[in-house]
């Protein structure tokens, strides 16, 4: 290689395995460097909760020793990742974001961050996230500009890929936490189909929402990290046996033919930015004939509630003890979504379930004709202050379906901060919708060269 040391922390998670795989890299060089990179700008981006170098460093030593003597290696040799502090690891406490939980130890690792060790991953630490994966912002901030929230609630994860201390983490997604923060950090953002990674050993906020998710600098990195997360695991309720995904494979490889799109604003396109929406539209633009432009039928529109419904019945029923034993170590939100949670009746409940079967069987008719939906990720940049985390609505109704989401950082707002774009694709077809998300990138990288010519 022909990188200086400063560099390597900015290499992407499958470079990096590259390297370390044919020797022209060390994982203790690959895990210097991040450090470097993490003493560098953590004081002012504040992505980690529990950070150790030297821990770190042990384990990378541990994995040049295992490289040196030829013993068998995964596909993340000596690679590091980062952990939202919500996800257990006996490694390090998990404190899901509240004082409340402060110096919490777990006994045993997450059935994600078991997957990653026997990868041979290097966990670097815990990343900041918000209260219980909710509202309440946690310290840190958007490294594009200090000023402006880096989103939520996988705040540290999608801050520290943006910033090179690691290649990828981990983050989680109930509502938008995933998707917003990668677009507002300008990462590479991935929700997978609901059911194909296991929650064992996450904190539990919405089964019939909870999703994990991978942020990362590329494609490739997002198909290679979420493959070896979706191990099939008896202990999830909502996992079904399948067998070994091959996303990154896949995600690298061409379409059979060129994909077809379908835009749409969706009932909260208001809520947008002036100038968001006219990147978008630029965008739509932009693929010509490959993108038709439609809307979702009336049903649709009530989504947002339904989804309310769950998610804040789910988090009131999870957190009855602690609301009621520690209301004054909640914030002002969390205790508003519990309360909230508190007035839905059963009926309300079981009909929110329903309806998200009836539109998700609405909603595949749609990916009968196109490829992928293009939509907003988020309704502008990352808002100015961190006392809020910016508006998850571009994502409710997709999370509700349970559908895979990946945002791509492609464009910009008026202020020079990150905007991503959001592709939606068919429930289980998460392969299928990183090839289609490479595709685009691909094309629009080729079509900015050109007009440079």
């Amino acid at each position: 290689m022909t990188k200086t040391d400063a560099t390597y922390a900015d290499l992407s998670a499958a470079d990096a395995a590259r390297h370390l795989a044919a020797g022209e890299l060390t994982s203790e060089e690959l895990v210097r460097a991040c450090i470097e990179r993490i003493e560098e700008k953590e004081p002012t981006v504040q992505a980690w909760q529990a950070f150790d170098p030297e821990f770190a460093l042990m384990q990378a030593k541990e994995a040049d020793r295992i490289w040196a003597a030829h013993e068998a290696m995964g596909p993340l040799h000596g690679v590091p990742i980062g952990i939202k502090d919500i996800i257990d690891t006996v490694s390090f406490p998990t404190e899901n974001g509240s004082a409340l939980h402060a110096g919490r130890q777990p006994i045993e690792d997450a059935f994600v961050v078991s997957l990653l060790r026997q990868a041979g991953a290097v966990i670097m630490g815990k990343t900041v996230t918000t209260e219980f994966a909710t509202y309440k912002p946690g310290k840190t901030r958007n490294p594009h500009n200090p000023d402006h929230t880096p989103g939520g609630s996988s705040s540290g994860s999608a801050a520290a890929v943006a910033c090179g201390m690691v290649p990828a983490a981990l983050g989680s997604q109930t509502n938008g936490s995933v998707i917003r923060p990668a677009s507002y950090c300008g990462v590479f953002g991935f929700k997978p189909s609901h059911g194909l990674i296991s929650r064992t050993g996450t904190l539990e906020l919405s089964p019939a929402l909870d999703t994990l998710g991978v942020l990362a600098r590329s494609i490739e990195d997002l198909g290679l990290v979420a493959s070896i997360l979706m191990a099939y695991d008896a202990n999830d309720p909502d996992m079904q046996p399948h067998a070994t995904p091959t996303l990154a494979e896949t995600a690298l490889s061409e379409p059979p033919v060129e994909p077809d799109f379908v835009f749409m604003k969706t009932p909260v396109w208001g809520e947008l930015e002036q100038t968001a929406q006219e990147a978008y539209e630029e965008l739509k633009d932009a693929l010509g004939q490959q993108c038709t432009e439609d809307e979702l039928p009336t049903p649709f529109e009530d989504a947002w509630r339904w989804h309310k419904t769950i998610m804040h019945a789910d988090i009131a029923c999870r957190f009855h003890g602690l609301y009621e034993e520690n209301k004054l170590g909640l914030s002002e939100k969390f205790i508003e979504i519990i309360e909230s949670g508190r007035t839905f009746s059963a009926v309300d409940y079981v009909a929110a379930h329903e309806w998200r079967e009836r539109l998700n069987l609405g909603i595949n008719a749609v990916f009968e004709e196109f490829d992928a939906i293009v939509t907003p990720a988020v309704t502008g940049e990352a808002p100015k202050g961190i006392e809020r985390t910016g508006s998850p609505t571009c994502n409710t109704l997709w999370t509700y379906l349970g559908l895979p989401c990946v945002t791509l950082p492609l464009l910009e707002g008026e202020n020079g901060l990150p905007i991503g774009v959001q592709l939606v694709g068919k429930k289980g077809n998460d392969a299928r919708l990183l090839r289609t998300a490479k595709w685009l990138t691909d094309k629009l990288a080729s079509d900015l060269e050109a007009e440079a010519a």
